[in-house]
Formats: C-alpha cells, sequence, structure tokens
C-alpha cells in the first residue's frame, strides 16, 4: 500500500513513523517523553499513523499480545511507534496457558518478560532449562506415570524443555530447546534456534535449521520467502523460470549469503554459520518435510538431506 501511495503520502508516512519511532526509542529506554514530542505524536497520528492502524484492523486496539513464536524486535519497535505496545507472553498446554508475560510499562523486545503473578519460574542451575511451578501447572499425563515423573519434580516444578536466560529485572529470554541443542566436534555447546531466528527475521527467509552436532562448524538449510525472493529477482533483472532455478541464481546465492553474514556479525566466531544449500523444492503443508504450521522438521529434513549435508563438510 504504501509504494501505491503517492509521493507526498510517503513523505508524510515518513515524518510520522520516525516521529513515532523517537517515542519508541524514549519508551523501551526508560526515558520520559517530552510535552513537545507528545504533541508531534499526536498530529503524526492523526496525519497518517491512525490510518496504518485501521488498514491492519488494531486501530482500537489498546496493546496487543504474540506469542507461540518469537517475534522481531524491530517489529515490536515499530508497533509501539504506531501507539501500540506489542507485548509477548510464554507458556505451554501444561501451564495452562501464559507462565510469563512482557508488561506494558516496561517493555524488552526479545524477552519473554517475568513470572506471572500466579506461579514461580527459575532457570535450572545446571541445564538452564525453564522450570515453573505454580496452581496453574498440570497435575500429569493421563495414564502415564511415568512421563508424569519425567516431567514434573517431586516439589511440583514443571520441566518445560525451553533453555533460557534471565536478567536482573527478572526478565526471561528463551534461546533454545533442550533436545534442539547442539555440540560441536571441539565440545561448543550450540543454541540453534538463535542462530535461526535472526535468520528468519529476514525477509528473505522462512525457515532455516542449522547443522553442526559433533562437526567442527556450522551449516544451515534455508527454505527462501518465495515471494520476497521473486520480487527482490524481479526488481533486480534476475532471470528464473521456476522456484529451483530461483534457488540456483548466483545472485539469490548472494542474497542469502549477505543475510548470513549479517547474522552472523552478532554471535562468537565459533557460532557462525560457515556453509548453507537453499531447498529447491517449493514445499507445502501436505510435504513430510513441514509441520501444519510451516515448519521445517529438523530430524527429518537432516535425514532426507543427509548427502547434500555431508557435502558441506567435505
Amino acid at each position: 500500500a504504501l509504494k501505491e501511495s503517492s509521493a507526498l503520502q510517503q513523505a508524510v508516512y515518513a515524518w510520522a513513523i520516525g516521529i513515532g519511532t523517537r517515542i519508541a526509542d524514549r519508551v523501551l529506554a526508560g526515558q520520559p517523553v517530552g510535552t513537545a514530542l507528545k504533541a508531534q505524536f499526536t498530529l503524526a497520528r492523526w496525519l497518517a499513523l491512525d490510518n496504518v492502524r485501521k488498514m491492519i484492523g488494531i486501530h482500537r486496539a489498546r496493546f496487543l499480545v504474540t506469542g507461540a513464536a518469537p517475534i522481531s524486535p524491530d517489529l515490536v519497535k515499530w508497533y509501539l511507534a504506531l501507539g501500540v505496545p506489542m507485548l509477548e507472553v510464554w507458556g505451554m498446554t501444561e501451564t495452562c496457558g501464559a507462565a510469563t508475560g512482557v508488561p506494558a510499562t516496561r517493555i524488552k523486545p526479545g524477552s519473554i518478560g517475568p513470572a506471572a503473578g500466579y506461579n514461580e519460574v527459575r532457570l535450572d542451575p545446571v541445564t538452564n532449562e525453564i522450570l515453573v511451578r505454580g496452581p496453574n501447572v498440570f497435575k500429569g499425563y493421563l495414564n502415564l506415570p511415568d512421563k508424569t515423573a519425567e516431567t514434573i519434580t517431586p516439589d511440583g516444578w514443571l520441566h518445560t524443555g525451553d533453555v533460557g536466560q534471565v536478567d536482573a529485572e527478572g526478565y526471561f529470554r528463551i534461546t533454545d530447546r533442550m533436545k534442539d541443542i547442539i555440540i560441536t566436534a571441539g565440545g561448543k555447546n550450540i543454541t540453534p534456534s538463535e542462530l535461526e531466528n535472526e535468520l528468519k527475521f529476514s525477509p528473505y527467509v522462512t525457515d532455516a535449521v542449522v547443522i553442526g552436532d559433533r562437526r567442527p562448524y556450522l551449516s544451515v538449510i534455508i527454505m527462501i520467502d518465495q515471494e520476497n525472493v521473486e520480487k527482490y529477482a524481479q526488481d533486480h533483472d534476475v532471470p528464473f523460470s521456476n522456484y529451483a532455478s530461483l534457488t540456483r541464481a548466483p545472485e539469490v546465492q548472494q542474497l542469502i549469503q549477505d543475510v548470513i553474514d549479517q547474522v552472523n556479525t552478532r554471535f562468537a566466531r565459533v557460532e557462525q554459520i560457515k556453509k548453507f544449500f537453499l531447498l529447491d523444492t517449493q514445499l507445502s503443508a501436505e510435504d513430510e518435510e513441514l509441520t501444519p504450521t510451516m515448519k521445517l522438521k529438523r530430524q527429518l529434513v537432516q535425514k532426507k538431506y543427509a548427502e547434500r549435508i555431508e557435502a558441506m563438510y567435505r
């Protein structure tokens, strides 16, 4: 919609979102917003931002809640710039809903917030697994006493299977799943979902699976975002005839390499991705490689593409 707008409309939006971003920066930093900036934001909403909120269906919302999958910190900031806080929550079926949540009064992008008032949350001192205890935690799995004993400790702590961190203010952050931790040939523990989530923040990447267990370095299998990569190819006169040829185009390979290079700058050398390949088959929810929510199945993908994975380590 923005690209179809006139030059004047685009200029007004750029000014308005700029004002909103200045406010978002101050709010996220815990700094007060001055009267003059508030007045400018009122004008920005009237000129452009309220229309954006109406277009995406949030013009009556006081705040928004997100969960189930990580959200880009930049997206959290963008919603805040529109004047609508995006609050991340975390929980699971076994906790009967949310166990943590980010309060609107102290937003930290990338965090799932502190423990909810009705339960306790802490990290296992050895594994950093997130543990939850409270009246909202379920009693156990029906007719599965052994599974229940593995999941809930005698003193009531639920093993969630998520690995995390906690800061001085009690805000938790998920870094990976216990079962997905990679131990490289050099003995370094890697949390692949941190890398995968950073990659998926790119508009050109739909999903990614990091490889590296008992291997000398990390590599990654990437499923591109067809719509955005096709648009990139068309805008840059990259010839392609179908999905497979699109993934093999040198310009597209370089596009994804640039995404990986940018992500690598945020990680230590031993955690950086050295090689990759793009899935050249267009997948749908009916394909065995994908879950119903269009996420790659880690174990199945590694098994199915074992030969191509091995090629990255020769």
